[in-house]
């Protein structure tokens, strides 16, 4: 429920501020007094646009303020908002929303004492107001805004059925997409198939093995010095274990030999350490010796070495830095050749997989198709009676549910037996008709309702959509344009009783409409603003201020004695009336 309302430097208004209470509240006022100024700030606390021509001349921003009164049973929507933002709810369980504009057009929003976008302002507060005005009647005639009424009656089976069918159309859509794919692709990917099938068989005459470059590259560069290093290893060898002279292990077991007779005690204290240096000498003596035994004769085997050396860098040129890469280049490409190397097989997968969802598809679209049918009787009978109790006796509203001709043979499928297009929104078109009279033939609401008559549909559709629920705020802005006389009355009559589920806020200038109001309010306008420019003012009528405001709206006769008794009459008319139901 909106329980206060500020507004600073909005169009007319320099500075506004209104409490609103429970029930039905009529706005009223003189034309050009700002009573569209009231829509407009609710729409920009919904996250609407921001307009930098709505501030006010001279002036550096427009300010709106509202407080909320939460439900008591919060939505996901709004604690999921609540939660993501840290927007604090004060201890009456409401909350602050605050839109401002400034006169460059840059507009910023804050929720409960936090700064947030105006997405997620909207995203709040669009689940507490329902704002509808006269452009709202205007998207009445739309087909899309028919089917989204309709399914909105229908509740939440269609809502659970539409959810699904959407989600199974898109994974339709997408098999059908890799299909279109495939089959523009064939030459492609042949093309790709051959060059594929001719690096693998590259590979495969040379037959690489794990880490073979690296190695044949230190076996070359073994060969190539051959005869150097067999002749830096030999003598190493000779001059350790000796073949002729002196060796460093003859030398060593001398010094044993001689330490061992010493008496001095410091000179045997380094018999350990000749031990150590003899066990050391005698593993390098066996370790060159090893390496020269494992030495090839000669280097006869360098040429086929260079030769498969070359071999392994021809493929490293073309698929990966080293053999390492290259195999597995290689697994990659029997891996992708798989995939593609018989793309018919793979059609014919999809084709399948294509029928079997098209058919779940189908089914769904038949099951909405059901739903909103027997839906759509249920709403023609409702709505057909709101509409004889707002002066359209004997009009009636018809809504249709047809299948959508197959206008597109990618999207075909069947339901019921006859060919239709699934569509974003299901496989149905639905059309809301206005019956004139009884036994006319129902004609588009489009073609056939003027103004007043859209006005009263559109309130009887949300008399009518708005039973099963209760606690949102809904705003009408001159919902009766183009009404008068008895069907004003009857509108009056059939706001009050949506007043009951819902608080109820209705810009008019029709006094038979603001008579059957809880609250009234009434915006003014005078020359004393800041420097002298006009100025709207907001107040809260009394009952006796408000017998003085439907004079003025009756035929502008204000506080007339003639006026007043006309205004009297009608205030107690509309009271009784609202009182008896």
């Amino acid at each position: 429920m909106l329980e206060e309302l500020s507004i600073t430097s909005l169009g007319v208004l320099e500075s506004a501020s209104a409490e609103f209470h429970p029930g039905f509240t009529a706005l009223t006022g003189e034309t050009g007094a700002g009573k569209t100024m009231i829509v407009t700030s609710l729409r920009l606390l919904s996250g609407g646009r921001a307009d930098a021509g709505r501030v006010r001349s001279g002036d550096a921003k427009a300010v709106v303020e509202g407080r909320f009164r939460l439900p008591a049973e919060r939505g996901d929507t709004i604690a999921e908002v609540l939660e993501q933002t840290g927007a604090e709810v004060d201890d009456d369980e409401t909350v602050i929303a605050v839109r401002t504009v400034n006169s460059d057009g840059r507009s910023r929003a804050h929720l409960g004492g936090r700064s947030v976008p105006v997405g997620t302002l909207g995203a709040l507060t669009g689940e507490l107001l329902a704002i509808h005005g006269q452009n709202d009647q205007l998207r009445l005639i739309r087909g899309d805004q028919q089917r989204a009424a309709l399914d909105r009656f229908a509740g939440a089976p269609a809502a659970k059925t539409l959810a699904k069918y959407r989600q199974t159309r898109e994974r339709w859509v997408s098999v059908l997409d890799e299909l279109d794919r495939l089959r523009t692709d064939s030459r492609e990917l042949a093309q790709e198939a051959d060059r594929l099938q001719f690096g693998l068989d590259e590979i495969d005459a040379v037959k690489p093995l794990p880490g073979e470059d690296a190695d044949i590259v230190e076996t070359v560069r073994t060969l190539t010095d051959l005869e150097d290093i067999r002749s830096t290893a030999s003598q190493s060898q000779d001059i350790v274990a000796g073949s002729d002279g002196r060796s460093v292990i003859d030398a060593l077991g001398t010094v044993r030999s001689l330490l061992e007779t010493a008496s001095d005690q410091a000179l045997q204290d380094l018999r350990p350490r000749i031990e150590e240096a003899l066990v050391v000498v005698g593993d390098i003596g066996a370790e060159l010796t090893g390496f020269l035994g494992g030495l090839p004769d000669d280097a006869a085997d360098l040429d086929s070495l260079l030769n498969r050396q070359a071999e392994l860098k021809s493929l490293t040129r073309k698929y990966a830095a080293d053999v390492d890469g290259v195999l597995q280049w290689r697994d990659d490409a029997e891996r992708r050749l798989d995939e593609i190397a018989d793309p018919q097989a793979r059609i014919d997968e999809l084709e399948a997989q294509a029928n079997s969802v098209r058919d779940e598809v189908a089914a769904l679209a038949s099951t909405l198709h059901t739903q909103r049918t027997k839906a759509a009787k249920s709403l023609s009978t409702k709505v057909s009676t709101e509409l004889n109790g707002l002066a359209m006796g004997g009009s009636a509203l018809a809504v249709t549910v047809s299948l959508k001709a197959a206008d597109d043979p990618r999207l075909a499928i069947d339901v019921g037996g006859t060919t239709t297009t699934a569509g974003g929104h299901g496989a149905d078109q639905v059309e809301f008709g206005l019956v004139a009279h009884k036994g006319a033939a129902p004609l588009p609401i489009a073609k056939s309702a003027s103004g007043g008559e859209l006005s009263r549909v559109m309130l009887a559709l949300e008399v009518v959509l708005a039973e099963p629920d209760s606690g949102s705020v809904m705003v009408f802005d001159e919902v009766d344009a183009g009404v008068g006389g008895a069907a004003a009355v009857q509108i009056g009559a059939r706001l009050a009783r949506l007043a009951r589920r819902h608080q109820v806020i209705v810009v008019t200038h029709l006094p038979q409409v603001a008579a059957f109001a809880d609250n009234h309010l009434v915006i003014g306008k005078d020359g004393g603003g800041t420097k002298g420019r006009q100025r709207s003012t907001l107040a809260t009528l009394t009952r006796d201020e408000r017998v003085s405001e439907l004079a003025r709206m009756l035929a502008g006769l204000g506080d007339s004695e003639t006026g007043r008794a006309h205004a009297e009459e009608l205030l107690e008319t509309a009271e009784a009336a609202r009182d008896a139901e």
